[in-house]
């Protein structure tokens, strides 16, 4: 994906090989507004209409990313490209695939990359036939291998190398995986789909020169009711330790995760798992649920994503897609629409039971000014200012701690059948409480006319208790435009409060927060777009709304220099 020229927020990135849509932008100081002059700069790429994967080739992550280099709507999509040696700071480069060819003629979309022995490196990619949007899987290869940047890639006239069959339904057939090698030498892929409603990832086996795919007997996985399934994500996670493992890897000690992206819902759920290798198949856990009540990825505005295995750090990385929440003649008026979220270290809890999710350590050079905070104590309605650093473009950490979990309110049986967010939108942050809700309101206005709060409320469950998560966009901004989009995201937090304490972090980007709950248990991303709370009119409060006093334990709060995009 190309590094886009107007973003929305300041550290949003472009990637080549993942599964989103950019329409034209990049992190440049930009609120939200139309000031063309105003990029976000942080490291959120602006993600107009790219589709976007990512590998690390020669220690170079580069970016592909499905585009729309003609406006700010989804449509006309190529692969834009970018290559970063950070993650952090990106070189944006000519566009790497596009249709030019009968297997491509109607659209270049998502897919992904794999390096072949002798570090040579292939791309697989759904190309779009005709009108109908017939689907099929083609592959680009570099022009140059002495070239660093790969800067152009062919696209060889034996493509497609795989075609739909009489039994899958042709437009809904997409988004190819990276590679993986099997204990038997073959190579194996995933390409994501559907069939009567029944969300399913189709296996197709080539020997070792990458070229004939067969179709294996069975797909990997599906699961009833979920509808298509977009950008799936196949990858071992390690049980001994967070280091990351090669997609290949299969041996002792490791569980699988299956990602897929439900088109129906736009959100990206996940499984955790065993793969039996042996039968080509992936059974979940009976702790993981099959399905929209699952597990996700972010519970927030954050779709289409992908992982790679970034073997100089032994880690795996994961990037993802926020689309844009505001008004679609709002987007064109920019000029761009989406963004990339910071790139995020991915591995498996020491519970087994689900991911956890950190920014890039590489993140943290753009820190600058900081600001501290330590035992303070907030009563029911108090906020304390967090002021002295830019808090429209800032790194917020924060430990609260509480004396008792006697007065956490009942969860109230009737909620049992909701999502987080329908419970959010009921028990908001200006809604009293026993404990909490009390967090962060990040992108306020001086009297709180605008703002969107992040906090945790705990609640009594039978034997257990129960954490809420919030980020809550409702209140984000006066505009009231009828097809905005102001969602309460929330997601439940499983985390151990024998301790007494919750930390949350909290990435703020003028129209985007990114939070991680719990040491990056439970994810959530909001874009916003405030008409009062913008650059320097923007504040930050820590807040507490329940009746059990707040501590907060420390506070570490940075202002953030912008990414370099050139």
């Amino acid at each position: 994906m190309e590094i886009l020229r107007k973003s929305s927020s300041l550290w949003a990135l472009p990637i080549l090989l993942l599964c989103f849509f950019i329409n034209n932008g990049v992190f440049v100081d930009a609120s939200h507004k139309v000031y063309m002059h105003l990029q976000s700069t942080t490291s959120h790429v602006d993600a107009s209409k790219v589709h976007i994967e990512l590998v690390i080739i020669f220690n170079l992550p580069k970016t592909g990313l499905t585009y729309n280099p003609k406006g700010a709507i989804w449509g006309n999509i190529i692969w834009a490209h970018s290559v970063s040696k950070d993650l952090i700071n990106w070189i944006p480069l000519e566009p790497a695939i596009y249709p030019s060819k009968v297997f491509d003629k109607y659209g270049t979309w998502s897919g992904s990359a794999t390096i072949l022995p002798g570090n040579k490196p292939v791309i697989l990619y759904t190309g779009i036939v005709d009108a109908n949007k017939t689907q099929v899987q083609n592959y680009a290869i570099p022009a140059n291998m002495s070239d660093p940047y790969l800067r152009k890639w062919i696209k060889p006239d034996n493509n497609p190398l795989i075609v739909a069959d009489k039994t899958i339904n042709k437009s809904q057939f997409r988004d190819p995986t990276t590679a993986w090698m099997g204990r038997d030498g073959n190579w194996r892929i995933l390409v994501g789909s559907v069939r009567n409603h029944r969300g399913k990832v189709i296996m197709y086996k080539s020997n070792k020169n990458f070229m004939k795919w067969t179709k294996a007997k069975h797909p990997l996985h599906s699961a009833p009711g979920t509808g298509n399934w977009e950008c799936p994500d196949f990858f071992p996670v390690s049980l001994k330790n967070k280091d990351g493992l090669d997609t290949s890897h299969n041996g002792e000690d490791i569980k699988h995760v299956l990602k897929v992206s439900f088109d129906v819902t736009r959100f990206d759920h996940y499984t955790i798992g065993t793969y039996d290798t042996k039968k080509d198949k992936y059974f979940p856990d009976n702790t993981s649920i099959d399905g929209w009540k699952g597990l996700r990825l972010d519970y927030g505005n954050y779709y289409a994503s992908k992982t790679f295995f970034d073997s100089g750090k032994n880690r795996r990385i994961l990037l993802g897609w926020a689309n844009e929440s505001d008004t679609v003649d709002n987007d064109v008026r920019k000029g761009w629409a989406g963004v990339h979220p910071i790139p995020r270290k991915i591995w498996l809890d020491s519970s087994g039971k689900q991911l956890v999710q950190w920014p890039v350590q590489e993140l943290e050079t753009l820190r600058k000014k900081k600001v501290q905070l330590n035992n303070k104590k907030l009563n029911k309605g108090e906020k304390v200012e967090i002021k002295g650093i830019t808090v429209a473009q800032a790194d917020v950490e924060v430990i609260f701690s509480f004396a008792s979990l006697e007065k956490a309110e009942l969860f109230d049986p009737s909620w049992a059948d909701l999502y987080a967010q329908d419970v959010c939108a009921i028990k908001g942050s200006t809604v009293q409480g026993g404990l909490g809700p009390f967090g962060l309101l990040t992108l306020a206005s001086k009297n709180l006319e605008e703002y969107t709060p992040v906090f945790f409320r705990i609640f009594k469950a039978h034997d257990k208790y129960k954490v809420l998560m919030c980020s809550d966009a409702s209140r984000s901004s006066l505009k009231n435009e009828t097809t905005m989009y102001k969602p309460s995201f929330a997601g439940y937090v499983d985390v151990d409060l024998a301790d007494k304490k919750l930390s949350l972090r909290s990435l703020i980007d003028h129209s985007v927060v990114e939070s991680f709950g719990a040491g990056g248990k439970t994810c959530i991303t909001s874009r916003v777009y405030p008409t009062l709370a913008i650059s320097d009119k923007a504040h930050l409060f820590a807040f507490n709304n329940g009746v059990e006093r707040i501590t907060i334990e420390t506070l570490n709060a940075w202002s953030m220099a912008n990414a370099k995009l050139h």
